[in-house]
């Protein structure tokens, strides 16, 4: 795993966290999927969906951020990153924070797919890392 893959997982955490759209899509590619637990809204597919993603948390929570705790290169493609995410919901203004592990699986140095786990042990599992 080369430092330039995790560091364009952190790229990505950054324009993610300056709502920076441009930014998060220059490293992803075209054909980007996100994918978040059931509960919330599934799979956001393409900068479309990304967009969508953005509003979404923009709507929920204006002050989301996410706080990379680790970085962990899986073979040459993937990138477990353990995360904390912070927020107050808009309208409660009740504080919410998360942790949870992300999987990012790149393809020619750019995002191809993220899935979001709340459990570490599932994206564990789902790497080959834990049967």
């Amino acid at each position: 795993m080369s430092q330039e893959t995790l560091e364009v997982v952190r790229q990505a955490v950054a324009a993610l966290n300056a709502r920076d759209l441009e930014g998060y899509l220059a490293c992803c590619t075209r054909d980007v999927e996100l994918h978040t637990p059931e509960v919330f809204a599934g799979v956001y597919e393409g900068p479309q969906g990304i967009r969508r993603f953005l509003t979404d948390v923009e709507d929920a929570a204006p002050d989301f951020h996410i706080d990379i705790q680790d970085l962990e290169g899986v073979g040459d493609y993937q990138v477990l990153a353990f995360i904390r995410t912070g927020s107050h919901g808009r309208a409660s203004r009740i504080p919410m924070a998360t942790t949870q592990t992300n999987v990012y699986d790149l393809v020619d140095g750019k995002i191809r797919r993220i899935r979001i786990f709340p459990d570490h042990h599932q994206a564990l599992k789902a790497v080959g890392l834990e049967a």
